[in-house]
C-alpha cells in the first residue's frame, strides 16, 4: 500500500442511495459493498464517510466487518419545530450508532452548518462539544458547500474537522487562504467532489447538454488531458491527493471495478494544471444548483 492510498477516504452514499449524474448502476448490492470495503481496507483506507441522509448507507455498514475503519457521519438539518436541540442531536446519533453497529464514530459533522449561525446555533455547538467530551465523537465539524459559508463559521466556531468540495477545476479553497487559516487552527480538512459526482470523468459525447455553457472549460480540459497524456481518472486523483494541507479525499464508487480503477490511477505524477482550468461559477461547481439548468 502507499501513502496515496492511504490518503483515500471511502464515500458510501452509493451504498444508501442511487446517486450521482454519472451513476449507470444504481444503489451498490450489499455483496459487492463487503468487497469494495474489504479492498479498501487491503490498500490503506481506513476512513468511511457516510451520513443519515444517505438512505440505507449506515444500515448497510452496521452489517458488515467494519474494524479497521474510522466513520465519519452527519447530523441533517435540526427541523424548525425542534424545541430541544440537545436531546434532538443525542437521538440522532444514538440512530446513527445503532445504524452502524458501533459505539462511538470518529466524526460527527452538521449537514447544514449554516444553522450555526442561527438562534440556535450555540446549543447545536455546545452539544456538538458535550458528545466529544463524552467520548462517543472524537471529532467535530462542519460539511460545507462554498468556502465563503467556511469562512464565516471559523470565524465564530472551531472545529476539529472540515469537509469541503475541491477538484482540478475549483480551487476556491485554495484561492480563499482557508489551507493556511484551517491548518494554523490545527482544523483537519477533507475534500470531496473531486470528480463532481463524476462529470468530470464524463466524454464530451456523454455529458449531458445542459453543461454544454462551460464549453470553453471543457475544450481546454480536453486539450489539457490530451498534452499531458493523462486520463481524467488520473488527472482528478493525481492532482487533489498531491496537495500536503488536504489529510483525507473522499471517493464514492459503485462499483468493485471504480475502486480499483481508482487505485490504480493513483500512481504517477500530475503537472500543475492551467489557469485555464479554474472555474468559480457555482452553477457548475454546485450539484444542488444542476437541476435548475
Amino acid at each position: 500500500m502507499s501513502v496515496k492510498t492511504q490518503k483515500l477516504a471511502l464515500g458510501t452514499v452509493q451504498f444508501g442511495l442511487p446517486y450521482g449524474v454519472a451513476n449507470q448502476k444504481g444503489q451498490v448490492a450489499q455483496s459487492e459493498v463487503q468487497e469494495i470495503l474489504d479492498l479498501a481496507r487491503a490498500n490503506g483506507i481506513n476512513t468511511l464517510d457516510t451520513a443519515i441522509a444517505y438512505g440505507e448507507s449506515e444500515r448497510v455498514l452496521g452489517a458488515m466487518a467494519l474494524d479497521g475503519f474510522d466513520i465519519i457521519t452527519k447530523l441533517p438539518s435540526v427541523p424548525d419545530n425542534c424545541t430541544d436541540i440537545s436531546g434532538w442531536v443525542e437521538r440522532e446519533l444514538e440512530g446513527s450508532l445503532s445504524r452502524l453497529n458501533v459505539s462511538k464514530v470518529d466524526g460527527l459533522l452538521l449537514h447544514s452548518p449554516s444553522q450555526l449561525t442561527s438562534a440556535i446555533g450555540q446549543t447545536l455547538y455546545e452539544t456538538l462539544l458535550k458528545k466529544k467530551h463524552e467520548g462517543v465523537v472524537k471529532n467535530i465539524g462542519v460539511s460545507v458547500y462554498s468556502p465563503d459559508e467556511l469562512s464565516l463559521l471559523i470565524e465564530s466556531f472551531q472545529f476539529d474537522l472540515i469537509q469541503a468540495p475541491f477538484n482540478i477545476i475549483d480551487s476556491r479553497l485554495k484561492e480563499a487562504g482557508l489551507f493556511e487559516k484551517l491548518a494554523s487552527s490545527g482544523t483537519r480538512l477533507h475534500v470531496r467532489s473531486i470528480f463532481m459526482q463524476g462529470l468530470l470523468l464524463m466524454s464530451a459525447a456523454s455529458r449531458p447538454e445542459k453543461f454544454n455553457r462551460w464549453s470553453s472549460l471543457w475544450s481546454n480540459w480536453e486539450q489539457w488531458l490530451s498534452e499531458t497524456n493523462l486520463t481524467p481518472l488520473q488527472a482528478c486523483l493525481r492532482h487533489v491527493i498531491s496537495i500536503p494541507e488536504i489529510e483525507k479525499v473522499v471517493v464514492g464508487v459503485d462499483s468493485l471495478v471504480q475502486l480499483k480503477e481508482i487505485l490504480s490511477a493513483l500512481e504517477g505524477d500530475c503537472p500543475i494544471p492551467p489557469s485555464t482550468l479554474n472555474c468559480s461559477d457555482p452553477n457548475l461547481l454546485n450539484p444542488s444548483l444542476w437541476n435548475n439548468l
